[in-house]
């Protein structure tokens, strides 16, 4: 549909498809002022000026270096995650609900995990399946046993979010291993500042740049106990790897130590890290590292990028790390279907934050329901992310849906199915002009005694006219998200 009474400068020709539009079709009757002024200031902006201005903002990324990397593409293996200066705003109301729902959903992980590693009483209760959990290829039994800081396994959490065509927020998946993209929360809203002051003028934007001190204080909150100033550690695979720009980012926030696995070491049971000035005490160590490299003489006997005796100091309760090992299970997209159980089982709550529906292809009817409805579904591999290995059933050649059904028919238990969700869509600077592309949200939460949620958090973009894929891998960009402050 076309707008109506808002059909003015820059959105002149705007076409809102069937969709929940984040700025100009939200069903609100009287929208909030800030919103208004927001949509009002653009509404004047020149199309000329806004290109001038993303040019900009692309400048200043490749002059800053803030990039991420593609391995699969061999012409540009470095790039600028792409960036579009029409913010996504979310009133207070909004995020209040989004806040509580990720703290909860938070809370519910770290409970699952602490259970799961030790009495099993969800497994022996029949709520989630023994097998399900036991046989994930991210269950560590090196953390069976093993009582962590506070309870908390899940220091950094990332849950990504759509809305649908009601405006409800949906959980997509947890990301509770290493989430990534914070980095890009915080530049975005710097270079947005720095070149969009006059639409953000006057405007009660909740900040962000609390992430690092937040962070940091987090982590030295869950050091092994009896240590009064905390050496905290970023441990990085290195500068080949995708995230390094935010490894380096994060670090320069946290005012900490970037390390690779080369500059620590372990003796008698305790960690240090390799200075000039001799080996010095490492208390948290905030991982980048998947758990298969990060100590060859538990893991993956190859690695070169790991810290060999890290785990029995871990074990030891002489350094802690963030995120804990094993957390991957509770992001399996495969468990996630049973989060809403999880949440009412140790929490005696409903979910704030629903679940799209999920069908487990591992369970006969979830098999025979996706196979039979294939072409309608979105289909996923439950150990992927990052948008690869996904089927997108409407969107899928015959060829590609007969070739999904043999991969479910020879391995079930490889992947789950969703129904496409008619994601919301937020005005975006195209190369034809402002046009709706679809988006979505990661807020991202930090738990150390207690649990703070980044106000905004990550809105990534399908760039891509009527793609449903917003990972920067498969040509997603990012937007600035302002939460208004009530």
């Amino acid at each position: 549909m076309k707008m109506a009474a808002q059909a003015a400068g820059l959105f002149a020709t705007y076409d809102i498809p069937d969709f929940f539009c984040e700025l100009l079709n939200r069903g609100d009757d009287i929208p909030p002022s800030g919103l208004q002024l927001v949509r009002d200031r653009l509404a004047h902006f020149d199309l000329a000026e806004l290109r001038r201005r993303a040019a900009a903002v692309e400048a200043q990324f490749y002059r800053l270096g803030i990039t991420f990397t593609v391995y699969s593409d061999r012409e540009a293996i470095d790039r600028v995650l792409p960036f579009d200066v029409i913010p996504r705003v979310l009133t207070a109301r909004e995020w209040d609900h989004v806040e509580r729902g990720v703290q909860q959903r938070v809370r519910a992980i770290n409970l699952f995990l602490h259970d799961i590693y030790h009495d099993r009483h969800i497994l022996n209760d029949g709520v989630v399946p023994r097998d399900l959990v036991l046989g994930n290829a991210n269950y560590c039994q090196a953390m069976v046993g093993l009582d962590v800081p506070g309870g908390v396994y899940v220091h950094i959490n990332g849950t990504d979010l759509v809305r649908d065509r009601e405006g409800r927020f949906l959980v997509l998946e947890d990301n509770a291993r290493t989430p990534s993209g914070v980095s890009y929360v915080l530049e975005d809203r710097q270079m947005m500042l720095r070149l969009m002051p006059d639409l953000a003028r006057g405007l009660n934007i909740r900040p962000v740049d609390e992430y690092g001190p937040r962070l940091h204080r987090a982590l030295a909150e869950v050091a092994p106990t009896g240590v009064d100033d905390p050496q905290v550690v970023l441990l990085s695979p290195g500068i080949y790897n995708a995230a390094y720009f935010e490894h380096v980012f994060l670090a320069r926030e946290m005012g900490i130590p970037l390390v690779e696995g080369r500059d620590l070491m372990v003796e008698e049971g305790r960690v240090y890290m390799r200075t000039v000035a001799g080996p010095r005490p490492v208390h948290s160590i905030y991982r980048r590292l998947n758990d298969d490299f990060l100590d060859p003489q538990v893991f993956n006997p190859d690695s070169m990028l790991g810290v060999p005796g890290l785990v029995d100091a871990y074990r030891r309760g002489n350094v802690t790390l963030a995120n804990a090992i094993g957390t991957g299970v509770a992001d399996d997209k495969a468990v996630y279907a049973y989060m809403p159980r999880i949440i009412r089982y140790y929490l005696d709550e409903e979910p704030i934050l629903t679940n799209v529906e999920t069908h487990i292809c591992a369970e006969c009817e979830g098999l025979e329901y996706t196979l039979a409805n294939i072409e309608r579904l979105v289909v996923k591999p439950v150990g992927e992310s990052g948008g690869y290995g996904l089927l997108i059933g409407p969107h899928a050649t015959q060829a590609e849906l007969d070739e999904f059904r043999a991969l479910l028919r020879a391995n079930p238990a490889n992947y789950i199915s969703q129904p496409v969700i008619s994601l919301s869509v937020s005005p975006t600077l195209c190369p034809a002009g402002v046009e709706a592309r679809h988006v979505d949200l990661r807020p991202f939460a930090v738990t150390g005694r207690d649990t703070w949620v980044l106000p905004g958090g990550l809105s990534r973009v399908a760039l891509r006219k009527g793609s449903l894929v917003v990972n920067s891998s498969q040509g997603g960009g990012s937007k600035d998200t302002w939460v208004l402050a009530s």
